[in-house]
């Protein structure tokens, strides 16, 4: 699904001298690396706060533990989604609310979170899935009119723009109040490990998750809040830093990637290819609103399992994203839940199969991906 290694052999001039000045050194935790890494991403994004940690999952937790919410605040989130962005909320003894997602581009349905909210929501968790922004302009203004809080889960779209109304683009995960990353290694900015990140423009909440992240200390020994252990080591900076210029590139190549994809299979009876929600005044093809970390296709009229299985046999790897929704998973049942509220989310574990989808994608590989799934179909 990813080709690591070929992305690796681009970079390693710089990648190989960035972690063995690490290992020279020896500042393996919070040394140079990772304030450099800091202060590179935040220029990226531009963004005032970026607080490195551990992993995508410990930055929705410490973003939920900074806002200050108390067990048994609801929390609304989508239902299509992996499941850390719900296994955090569970983990803090918060309610998690799960709600029905979009049919065309997957993401969190605006009328579904409203028809969620009660007096003891506090928070809405939107998920940028596959790598397109949920609608935050909505979102955020249902929060203003509620008081409540948005955490933007981020993990699958670093490096994407939102594009508001009036023509204003912010970059995915500064829109909300806090936003959060993950750098697992096949995210579209992925390090050699674990890693991940929170954005935030709010000063006083970037000051209580420093010290969150870092067992709640400012200064050593001196524990102000309740924290956590959950630190971007430097060799992960040090990769993430190296990879940083060239994530417009990685994603321009996931883009092109996805054009050619399109331009084979959208004409094929019983595949629906992946929707660019109309949000900018250009070709999708020439912006940034999708950068794709998964090209997810929906099946229609064809056995998906099937269609994975003879993939699989050609030797083409694929994945489907998600194959049980949240609301069904036995960790997360709750007698709340109506499953007619889950039209689209039920639907599209039945129908989506994500295609290989990286840097290194060449035009041969893409011609053998897409023939091959043709010709299946086709007979």
């Amino acid at each position: 699904m990813v080709d690591l290694k070929g992305q690796y052999d681009d970079i390693k001039d710089v990648v190989n001298p960035s972690i063995q000045e690490v290992i020279e050194n020896t500042a393996f935790i919070n040394g140079p690396k990772v304030h450099e890494f800091q202060k590179n991403l935040e220029q990226y994004l531009n963004v005032k706060h970026v607080i490195p940690c551990a992993n995508g999952t410990d930055a929705l937790q410490i973003a939920m533990m900074g806002l200050g919410l108390k067990p048994g605040d609801e929390v609304i989130t989508a239902d299509f989604t992996f499941a850390a962005t719900v296994e955090v909320i569970a983990l803090l003894n918060l309610t998690p609310v799960l709600v029905d997602v979009n049919e065309d581009d997957f993401n969190i349905n605006i009328e579904a979170i409203r028809k969620a909210i009660t007096p003891r929501t506090k928070a809405i968790v939107p998920v940028h899935l596959f790598g397109q922004c949920a609608n935050m302009e909505a979102i955020m203004d249902i929060a203003k009119a509620h008081n409540l809080y948005v955490i933007e889960d981020n993990a699958q779209a670093i490096g994407a723009s939102y594009t508001y109304k009036d023509g204003t683009k912010v970059k995915a995960g500064t829109i909300g109040h806090v936003g959060a990353t993950s750098f697992f290694p096949s995210k579209n900015l992925g390090c050699y490990g674990d890693g991940g990140a929170i954005f935030t423009n709010d000063d006083d909440l970037a000051h209580t998750i420093r010290g969150i992240v870092n067992h709640g200390m400012y200064e050593r020994y001196h524990h102000d809040v309740v924290g956590v252990n959950s630190r971007l080591d430097s060799i992960q900076a040090a990769v993430l830093d190296a990879k940083l210029p060239h994530l417009d590139q990685y994603n321009k190549a996931r883009q092109i990637a996805a054009s050619k994809y399109d331009d084979v299979l959208k004409s094929v009876e019983g595949i629906i290819t992946p929707v660019r929600t109309k949000r900018c005044d250009k070709a999708c093809d020439n912006c940034d609103c999708h950068v794709f970390h998964q090209y997810t296709l929906r099946v229609k009229g064809v056995d998906r399992d099937t269609l994975v299985k003879h993939l699989n046999e050609k030797g083409i790897p694929c994945g489907v994203y998600y194959p049980i929704p949240l609301h069904k998973q036995k960790a997360y049942a709750d007698t709340r839940y109506n499953e007619a509220d889950f039209k689209v989310t039920n639907q599209l574990v039945k129908e989506v199969i994500s295609l290989p989808m990286h840097t290194e994608l060449d035009d041969d590989q893409i011609e053998f991906i897409t023939t091959t799934i043709t010709s299946y179909i086709n007979g």
